[in-house]
């Protein structure tokens, strides 16, 4: 059996990982990658495999670096199934959708360009055509059940406890008489975080793949991250400010919603207009609501109080760019969670144009900022940015909340790895940048004497 990793190697963008056996063959995530301008043009061209010989794809969640070059593995041929749990289905269509409208805004006026400087067109790198049929193409699979997904080769999901349908996926692989396991442990959820249930432990695999993101360190605890953000939002709304939330509109938007609502219900802080400046993620919310077989204990403890309708006068979703073009008129106080998570697109970039040069300004930055994008800029420091052409100078009061962080800490990463360590697996780190990795793999190797494999993109391992 061979692994071959064509994404997430060295970084945290652009998950798929390819198995083949003797049998059979499927990839794990086909996800897309997201940074700098030369990082994103890998995303032209699908992961390099055979897909007409290809019998499934499996998705760990939805996020668009594990499932965006989907359409371009229809493009390549590929018409098998596409697995994933019933919520990760739901989101990934969502997720494909708003893709597909963005990469045609960009190419229309990228040729609009081009056709003024009497240059030729040129062609997205796919169709909404195979946007759709990778939609069709997908099948649901259950969690905590054992099921086959081509000759040779079964599954079975547990919880991530990463985004709403996040799961964690054991492989079972026979060949030549013998049965290998390996456990894709997909991007792991804090421990204690609100809404979605925790990541569920497992106790065997031969090998193990398993995200570094936050390899290096780990994120204030999340009840002294609410502390502190309730202090942040209580002087914007003493000075009158606009808050500016880059959020991911799958995840971290539903959590920030779930911490605003308590806060108003137990008066920590004073009731004020939120908009949701995100077509997505005011319909992924709705998915969210429509998956309570998914929560946690506390949210459905949470949702009989009724205490979630008392506020939804405050909560404004603005869909239309109409809409969001008129946020540019509104006085604080006021809240605008708007997309994309790390600034490097969406409306949030609008946003920030308008309201970065002002010193009553805050922006809350609540997740990861891979290197490249603008979100990664403001938190380093940066005094100017360049937005759409225009030099921005940064004067709003910059905030990292890294408690609110939908990936695991070292510390929970390494509790998860401690379930399974005792079965001495083979380990793989992905999914995290080089010193994330590195940090983490020592740790390990220290604690458990096992020895871990950072591989880059391309490499592969005979399991």
């Amino acid at each position: 059996m061979k692994l071959t990793l064509f994404g997430a190697a060295g970084g945290v963008t652009g998950s798929s990982y390819y198995i083949q056996s003797d049998q059979s063959s499927v990839m794990v995530d086909c996800g897309s990658f997201q940074g700098k301008k030369e990082t994103e043009l890998k995303n032209r061209k699908a992961p390099p495999v055979d897909y007409h010989n290809l019998d499934a794809i499996l998705l760990t969640h939805a996020h668009l670096d594990h499932c965006g070059r989907l359409p371009l593995a229809i493009k390549q041929g590929y018409s098998g199934p596409i697995y994933g749990t019933p919520a990760t289905l739901d989101i990934s269509a969502l997720i494909l959708r708003d893709a597909m409208k963005i990469q045609t805004n960009d190419f229309e006026k990228l040729n609009r360009m081009l056709l003024r400087n009497g240059k030729p067109q040129v062609e997205p790198p796919y169709l909404k055509e195979h946007v759709e049929e990778a939609i069709r193409l997908m099948k649901p699979m259950p969690y905590h059940k054992i099921f086959e997904v081509a000759k040779g080769i079964s599954v079975m999901v547990d919880e991530a406890g990463h985004i709403m349908g996040s799961g964690s996926l054991l492989i079972t692989v026979e060949e030549d008489r013998k049965t290998k396991s390996i456990l894709f442990s997909g991007d792991l959820g804090p421990y204690g975080m609100p809404i979605v249930r925790d990541a569920e432990p497992f106790l065997q695999a031969d090998v193990v793949i398993m995200e570094s993101t936050y390899g290096d360190r780990d994120h204030k605890p999340f009840q002294a991250t609410l502390e502190e953000a309730s202090t942040i939002i209580k002087e914007a709304v003493a000075n009158k400010g606009k808050i500016l939330v880059p959020s991911f509109a799958i995840g971290r938007t539903q959590d920030i919603l779930y911490f605003l609502e308590h806060a108003f219900a137990k008066g920590d802080i004073p009731i004020f207009p939120v908009y949701i400046d995100s077509p997505m993620a005011i319909e992924a919310t709705k998915i969210y609501t429509g998956h309570p077989e998914l929560f946690d204990e506390d949210m459905i403890e949470f949702s009989k109080t009724g205490e979630l309708l008392k506020y939804k006068d405050f909560i404004h979703p603005t869909p239309t760019p109409e809409e969001s073009k008129k946020l540019n008129d509104v006085q604080g106080p006021c809240m605008i969670i708007a997309g994309s998570g790390m600034c490097n697109a969406g409306r949030i970039k609008h946003h920030l144009r308008h309201n970065l040069w002002k010193p009553d300004t805050s922006v809350l930055i609540v997740g990861y900022q891979a290197e490249g994008t603008l979100g990664r800029q403001l938190v380093d420091g940066a005094k100017w940015v360049n937005i759409f052409g225009e030099r921005i100078a940064v004067r709003a009061q910059i905030h990292k909340l890294g408690g609110f962080s939908a990936h695991a800490g070292q510390s929970d990463l390494l509790k998860w790895f401690n379930a399974i360590a005792p079965a001495r697996p083979k380990l793989i780190l992905a999914h995290g940048e080089d010193h994330a990795r590195i940090t983490l793999a020592k740790l390990i190797k220290d604690d458990y004497g096992i020895e871990a494999w950072l591989p880059n993109y391309g490499e592969s391992m005979i399991i």
